[in-house]
This record gives structure tokens, C-alpha cells and sequence, in this order.
């Protein structure tokens, strides 16, 4: 293998493998055509589960013995859960997350595994072989991690046994350090990513191909089904699809099968590929470099966000460049608000958000909010997963299929989700309540993404463990790991609805005034009875026996009562901000 001397021991039994070839440049030179890692599996489908992960050195071979073992098992060639469980010995909840978790960052819907849960989920072989894969990434790690900075060590409290390990930054240390500029940007993990596929390519298209009478390269083949399953890493930034790409499956005949192809022919048009957008990718990131830019094509600066755009606008992107997502980045002290109509494409990213308010009211697969603090954030609809990432004091609203929490402090996180938060990594102060908005076309947006309003599993978080594999800076050597801390329900008396304006939504669409996930029989109670409080004192106001100057004066008391909170509350920005868009 191409990678023999980091994937097999120097006594491992000999093993079909491919050689790289050196490759020439690829036929097209357009960046249309570019090669992309799929950032979902990277972003959404790892998990620090130890059992998952194997040694790099053992890696090709573990698998190629698990594949032996998977096959033996499962005749059909979909892995259920207790087939998982029983090959990797791991408890069934656990390979049952796994399945779930491969089911949202798949590039399309599997019927057979729906969303993992289901009675009878069973997932392809070939994308289990692939996810368990890339569970052995390792993740970018920022140029510099402000440990000891001096200016920050009072904001993030040393009190785990953790710290000075894990990677975890405050939100308040990168704006203090302006260490921003010291993470990775889009531009940087995409060629990692690309980096670690380079790398790998040789070993993975070994593990998927099937052996045939040959020898030498011509004993491993791949056919266009298989090849499609590639699909899960990699994909043509304008969309086409990866036989379509290639020449030796390119226009077959549809009524005929498609012959399989060596496998070592497969290697070859990968890697002239892959080898193709790393150049013209890290090309592109030694310009930005020498520009001094902190951002990647897809990222925007502070500064183009106040003068180049205005406030809810969202950055334009070369289309070759084009990644579906959309980024909300950078703001402070005011409000943001996306419709469907302003989201690009199915994800979207908050990033580095403070003392703010955003709302996104858009159908998405995936969400991402990441460094944010004091800040509240509204997610519509998100039909795969949302991941909350070292966030300090952000209030999160969310209805999605899936969230997964992990390395935030003291955040508050209201929750419409199908399936257990998970909860991972080094988290302090957390409490999960239900859901606890709306706004007109939320039901809407939850039926085109999937995801039920009758099923709410808020208060029941899967805690996985502190240490992060797929982090070298959160995994040092001889550091054992040990159970995250979990989030707590919010108190029931402490629960309030979140009213989204009206002049949010679809003027030509009546308000509905009602949440879409029933609440729980004891924050219903709480409810009534604050919304009794409030009649009777309407009521008492009402009847009180006043002439007009009295009534005048109560209701200047009122109003100036109500201004004083407004601005101590910091609301009546978020008023200004609104009314002025």
C-alpha cells in the first residue's frame, strides 16, 4: 500500500494493496471542476467514541479484518446496530449513535437507514467501512492556542483537570487575544481534510474493492456503485456527480451494468485530482497570506460585513467556490436575521457572535454556532444536526433532528430535538429546557427538513467523554478521559416563551401563536399560571377608579418603568437594530 509503513506492521501478513502513481495534471484546469472534500462528514461526523478510533499504524488492517467480520455477519451487507455493537464490542446505544450519526452526514437519504433510529436501520457496508475511516482524522489545531495569555486566564476558569490540554478557547479570549486570526480558516481545513485523503486514498479504495482473478493491481476492482460511495468524502464543487466525473463511468449506458474498473485506475484519477485542488487550494491560501487577509473566499471580514454589506446581508462567493453555506460571522452588540430567502445554499455557521441576538428562520440541514457568547440564537428548522461549540452564556433555540454540545459553559439551550443532545467534551453550567418559540412558516419549515414536533427528547442527553481523539491537542499522551458533565433542566419557574417580532414574518400569513412541540405538563403548569398573574393584574389596572390625570400618570409610570428595562435588559438595542433593517 501506498501507506503501508503507517497502516501495517512490519510483520503484518502481505494484503492486496495499490501504489499511487506519480500523477499528471489533471485533463481540466477549471477551478469549476475542482475536487472538494464534503465537509459535513468532517464537521458532523465524528465521534470521541475510543472504540471507534484505531491506531494509524493498524488502521488498513483493522479494518480490511472488520470488513472480514462485518461481511460474515451481515449477508445482505447492511450493519444493524447489534452487528456493529458486537464487532467493535462496544454497548448497542453506542453503535446505535454511530448509525445515526452516519445517517445525517450521508450525501443522500438512505431508506434502508432512514435516520438510524428506526426498527430494523441497517446501513450500507461500504459507508460503515468509510465512516469508521475517517473517525482516525485528525482535526486542524489552531496556530496558537493563548493558554497562558495573561490578558485571558481570569475570563475561562482553570478548574478542570483538563486544562492546558484540551483546545477549548473562551469566546472572550479569542476577542481579547484576537486570536481569530490564529484559527484555521475554511480555506485551511479544507486542504487538511484534502491532506489527510491524499494520504488515505490508496488504503481506502483498497478496503472497498472487490478481489478478482488477477494479479498484481488487476486483482482489486471497483464497480460505478462502489465508486459512488466516495461520495461520502469527496465531490465536485458544481455538482456533478463523481461516475459522471470520471471517464471510465462517464455517460454508461444506464440499462447495461457498468464494467468494473481496476482499482488502481480508480487511485490514479483521485489522486491527479486531489493533488489538483490542493495546488490551486493552497495557491489561493499563500495569496491570501501574503494579503494579510484572516478569511478564506467563503468567509467574510468584520469589516466587508459593515461596509460592503449591509447588516443581514450575506456574503457573495466565487461560484467554483460555492460550499452551500452561509456564514453569519463576527457581529457584536446588534441583531441579525435570515429568512429562507437570504440562506445559500443548506448549512449555515454563526461564528464569533457576542452580546448579540440572531435569528435564523430558514429550512437547513446543518447548523453550526461556534465561539459565540452572551448572545441568543434561534434556529428554525435543521433537518441533519446542529453543533453548539465553545460558547460561553449563549441562549440556543432550536428545533432539529439531531444537536451535539460540546466544550460551552453556562449556556441555556431550548431544544424541539428527535433525538438525545449529545453532550461531550469540557462543558460547565449547562441546562436544557423545551422549546420555546415560533414564528409562521416554523411548521412549515420543520415538515420540508423532517423534523417531528412530536417527539422531543430535550431532557435526555447521551454524555460521551471530556477528551476529544480527533483533537491532538485535547488527547496528550497518558491523559485518560473521563464522562462530560451533563446539562441540568432548566427550573420550570425560570421557564419563558421567546416571542420572535412580528414583522419577521410573511405579512400575507397569519401568526401562529402556538409552539409546536407540546410542552411538559409541569412548564405548562408554570405557564398558566405567570399568564394568570398577568390577567389579574390587567384586570386590577382595569378597575382601578382613577380620573384622567391619575390614569395619565400610571401610564407614564408604566411606560418609564418599561424603558428603564429595556435598556438595562439591553433590548432596546435589539429594537433599534430591528426597526432599522
Amino acid at each position: 500500500m501506498a501507506d503501508e509503513a503507517l497502516d501495517q506492521p512490519p510483520d503484518a501478513a502481505p494484503s492486496p494493496s495499490l501504489a499511487p502513481a506519480t500523477p499528471p495534471a489533471p485533463a481540466t484546469s477549471s477551478p469549476a471542476a475542482l475536487l472538494r472534500p464534503r465537509r459535513e462528514a468532517f464537521e458532523h461526523g465524528l465521534l470521541p467514541i475510543p472504540k471507534l478510533i484505531f491506531p494509524e499504524g493498524m488502521l488498513a488492517q483493522t479494518l480490511a479484518q472488520l470488513k472480514e467480520k462485518l461481511a460474515a455477519s451481515v449477508p445482505d451487507g447492511r450493519v444493524r446496530a447489534a452487528a456493529l455493537a458486537e464487532a467493535l464490542q462496544i454497548p448497542q446505544e453506542q453503535a446505535a449513535l454511530a448509525l445515526g450519526t452516519l445517517a445525517a452526514v450521508l450525501p443522500a437519504e438512505d431508506p434502508v437507514l432512514g435516520d438510524g433510529a428506526m426498527d430494523g436501520a441497517a446501513a450500507d457496508i461500504r459507508d460503515v467501512l468509510l465512516f469508521l475511516y475517517i473517525q482516525s482524522y485528525k482535526r486542524l489545531v489552531p496556530r496558537s492556542a493563548h493558554k497562558d495569555s495573561p490578558a485571558v486566564a481570569d475570563v475561562w476558569p482553570s478548574t478542570s483537570a483538563f486544562d492546558g490540554y484540551l483546545s477549548a478557547l473562551s469566546p472572550i479570549q479569542l476577542v481579547r487575544s484576537n486570536s481569530r486570526r490564529f484559527m484555521p480558516s475554511q480555506a485551511d481545513e479544507e486542504i487538511h481534510q484534502l491532506s489527510f485523503l491524499q494520504k488515505h486514498m490508496a488504503n481506502i479504495l483498497t478496503l472497498l474493492a472487490d478481489s478478482v482473478e488477477g494479479e498484481g493491481d488487476d486483482s482489486l476492482v471497483l464497480t460505478m456503485e462502489t465508486f459512488e460511495h466516495l461520495g461520502f468524502l469527496v465531490q465536485f464543487s458544481e455538482g456533478t456527480s463523481l461516475s459522471q466525473a470520471a471517464t471510465f463511468f462517464a455517460n454508461s449506458d444506464p440499462d447495461m451494468p457498468a464494467v468494473p474498473v481496476p482499482a488502481a485506475q480508480v487511485l490514479d484519477w483521485m489522486s491527479q485530482n486531489i493533488a489538483f485542488s490542493l495546488e490551486y487550494s493552497s495557491e489561493r491560501s499563500v495569496a491570501k497570506e501574503s494579503n494579510q487577509q484572516t478569511m478564506s473566499d467563503l468567509d467574510v471580514t468584520m469589516a466587508e460585513a459593515n461596509t460592503s454589506h449591509s447588516r443581514n446581508s450575506t456574503p457573495s462567493a466565487n461560484p467554483a467556490y460555492y460550499r452551500n453555506v452561509t456564514f453569519v460571522e463576527g457581529f457584536s452588540k446588534t441583531s441579525v436575521v435570515k429568512h429562507a430567502s437570504d440562506v445559500k445554499g443548506n448549512s449555515i455557521k454563526v461564528l464569533n457572535c457576542h452580546d448579540s441576538v440572531i435569528y435564523i428562520l430558514a429550512p437547513l440541514k446543518y447548523a453550526t454556532v461556534y465561539g459565540c457568547s452572551d448572545a441568543t440564537v434561534v434556529l428554525g428548522a435543521v433537518g441533519k444536526v446542529v453543533k453548539v461549540e465553545h460558547c460561553e452564556r449563549v441562549h440556543i433555540i432550536a428545533a432539529a433532528k439531531r444537536i451535539c454540545i460540546a466544550n460551552c459553559r453556562e449556556c441555556i439551550f431550548y431544544l424541539g430535538v428527535n433525538h438525545q443532545p449529545l453532550v461531550l467534551g469540557d462543558n460547565h453550567k449547562l441546562q436544557v429546557a423545551p422549546f420555546n418559540t415560533c414564528y409562521p412558516q416554523l411548521q412549515d419549515h420543520m415538515m420540508q427538513v423532517g423534523v417531528d414536533p412530536s417527539v422531543n427528547k430535550w431532557d435526555q442527553p447521551f454524555v460521551l467523554g471530556v477528551v476529544d481523539p480527533h483533537d491532538s491537542l485535547s488527547h496528550p499522551a497518558g491523559v485518560a478521559d473521563v464522562k462530560a458533565e451533563s446539562a441540568t433542566c432548566l427550573d420550570p419557574d425560570l421557564f419563558t416563551s421567546f416571542l420572535i417580532p412580528s414583522w419577521f414574518g410573511d405579512e400575507g400569513q397569519e401568526p401562529i401563536n402556538c409552539n409546536p412541540f407540546p410542552l411538559p405538563e409541569i412548564y405548562e403548569a408554570f405557564q398558566s399560571k405567570k399568564r394568570s398573574a398577568l390577567e389579574d393584574i390587567q384586570k386590577m389596572i382595569r378597575e382601578l377608579q382613577l380620573d384622567e390625570n391619575r390614569k395619565r400618570e400610571l401610564a407614564a409610570a408604566l411606560h418609564a418603568q418599561f424603558k428603564d428595562w429595556l435598556y438595562a435588559s439591553g433590548n432596546i438595542r435589539q429594537l433599534y437594530c430591528l426597526q432599522g433593517d
